[in-house]
């Protein structure tokens, strides 16, 4: 039997056991991090918790396409002037302001500023279409909308264009598309205040960020992170990673990840972050050679690149300063983090789970003896409970074995914004968030992500995880990338099938791939049919967008 210890949990003193950190009398897994210690001030905005956060940091932000450096001075003083000048436009405590940009040194500046003054921020993908902008701002109500002139055209044809819009570029880029220009960024950097603003005081329970969940399995939902959320993300980065180091910021900003990681996280840590506008490998390993980045925060089709590419990037690239590689997004399979570290033997990958829900947080990876425990998440992050939960029943499982995964900590969010129907069903009475993911949690407390819940595949009563079969399917040599969907069955009620993208000059045939899966898995797990894709449609995470391919696939029909 394992060891226990007590541990103390609120004002109760539990038993657990020490391996995995279950408890069996609140049948609640706990985490084995040190926990994280909270500012005590209620009264505290994001913004100021991470200036005030000790490093030895000087340049905070690199522009790789121009080479522009901002120094962590430079950034707080900025923060403070357009805070100043978004004051005087009127922005105010709980007003929600938009920002439609690409990744750019101005974005973390804008984002801290708006939070400074107690205003929500709320992103937009610069890819969206203009109708889908239209639709987020008539839902989020912004007073104000932050953009770029490459972009202001999608805001111009959106139904409510009438919107304030404050632009991202420099003054010399001309700008005329029938929207009314209320500033400038880098005009506001410049503008020191001609008189001393009325702070309004913060909560840390007030709404910081609105950000919209990936909507994988349903209809995407705007997200209500507080200050306490992000700063406790501040803190979990604090617990997870070494001051002063330097990385490449290639995950778009408008996604919790690089949120959370580029306008907040890392920059409270005195890192050096050098900007990509969007994703190109080319680009990206570029940086990382000229400016010697230690780290990457990379999701996982980037990384399934890397793999492809190998060959041509160790002989073209100098990748020696690199030694961590930081994923998320969505699970990285057992077999891709192999052929990877095989690649790339000098870097570890530090896998890590969380949701938009969570703050990005829930579980991660600290160390190099972590990630040895291939297709785990990691453990679950400093102040994290969990619980697995059977879907069906509703009963509460142990130690391995697969249920729903709730979780309880300081990043869970306050609740989806103007949706108490959809907050209800998410969160219950107890602050438990139910992440919609099957896990299981082993016997050392690792997490482990089976597959979406919703994305299950019914097979004559049994059910089959995709997320299994695409991990078999990866290990195929002439297999690039590949995603696996349900297809109706009047007997077995439904089949998996299987989308492929196949490597360059390979003609591996359906009843090849159907066969090697067969070979490998029970009767109701084998692939019935096979379609070939040029690419996989993927959402910026990196999560397959299965409801694109089901729909292609009723379009077949």
């Amino acid at each position: 039997m394992a060891a226990r210890h007590g541990g103390e949990i609120g004002s109760r003193t539990l038993t657990l056991d020490r391996k995995s950190g279950f408890c069996d009398s609140t049948s609640t897994f706990y985490s084995k991090r040190e926990p994280m210690a909270f500012p005590p001030n209620q009264f505290l905005d994001v913004t100021t918790f991470t200036s005030s956060q000790p490093h030895g940091g000087k340049t905070v932000f690199v522009d790789a396409v121009t080479g522009r450096r901002l120094s962590f001075s430079e950034l707080w003083l900025g923060v403070e002037r357009v805070a100043a000048c978004l004051y005087a436009l009127g922005v105010r405590k709980g007003d929600v302001v938009i920002i439609l940009s690409p990744n750019s040194i101005h974005f973390p500046i804008v984002s801290l500023s708006v939070m400074s003054l107690g205003a929500i921020i709320t992103t937009a993908n610069p890819i969206n279409t203009s109708g889908e902008i239209s639709k987020q701002i008539d839902n989020s109500s912004p007073v104000l909308a932050i953009t770029t002139c490459q972009l202001v055209s999608k805001l111009a044809a959106a139904s409510n264009s009438n919107l304030p819009v404050v632009l991202m570029d420099a003054d010399h880029v001309p700008c005329d598309e029938g929207v009314k220009i209320v500033g400038r960024i880098e005009t506001m950097i410049e503008t020191e205040p001609s008189e001393p603003r009325v702070k309004q005081r913060v909560d840390q329970d007030d709404t910081a960020a609105l950000l919209y969940s990936s909507g994988t399995t349903g209809t995407s939902k705007r997200v209500m992170l507080t200050h306490r959320n992000l700063i406790a993300l501040v803190q979990a980065y604090r617990t997870r990673f070494d001051l002063e180091q330097r990385t490449v910021c290639t995950i778009p900003m408008c996604h919790v990840y690089g949120f959370g990681s580029f306008a907040t996280g890392l920059i409270a840590l005195g890192w050096t972050i050098v900007v990509l506008p969007r994703f190109e490998m080319a680009q990206l390993l570029s940086a990382v050679e000229v400016h010697r980045s230690s780290y990457l925060s990379l999701v996982p089709p980037i990384l399934v690149a890397m793999v492809n590419g190998a060959n041509e990037i160790n002989s073209k690239y100098d990748l020696s300063s690199l030694h961590t590689v930081v994923a998320g997004g969505a699970p990285l399979r057992r077999e891709m983090i192999e052929k990877f570290v095989e690649n790339y033997p000098a870097v570890k990958v530090l896998q890590g789970y969380g949701l938009t829900e969570s703050t990005a947080v829930a579980a991660s990876m600290y160390t190099k003896e972590e990630t040895m425990r291939y297709g785990a998440s990691g453990l679950l992050a400093p102040n994290v409970e969990a619980k697995i939960v059977d879907p069906d029943t509703g009963r509460v499982l142990g130690v391995n074995q697969t249920g729903e995964m709730w979780i309880r900590s300081p990043t869970v969010m306050k609740g989806y914004f103007k949706n108490e129907e959809a907050t209800a069903a998410t969160i219950d009475s107890e602050g438990w968030l139910k992440t919609g993911d099957l896990c299981y949690i082993d016997s050392e407390g690792f997490v482990f992500v089976v597959d979406r819940l919703k994305e299950l595949i019914k097979c004559n009563g049994y059910q089959v995880a995709p997320a299994e079969l695409e991990a078999l399917l990866l290990a195929h040599p002439e297999i690039a990338d590949a995603a696996v969907v349900p297809i109706p069955d009047m007997k077995a009620g439904q089949y998996p099938m299987a989308y492929i993208v196949r490597k360059a000059g390979s003609n591996l045939s359906e009843s090849e791939i159907m066969g090697f899966v067969a070979k490998q898995v029970s009767p109701y797990k084998r692939i019935r049919k096979v379609t070939y894709l040029a690419s996989i449609p993927k959402n910026p995470s990196g999560k397959i967008l299965r409801r694109e391919l089901i729909k292609l696939r009723t379009s077949k029909l």
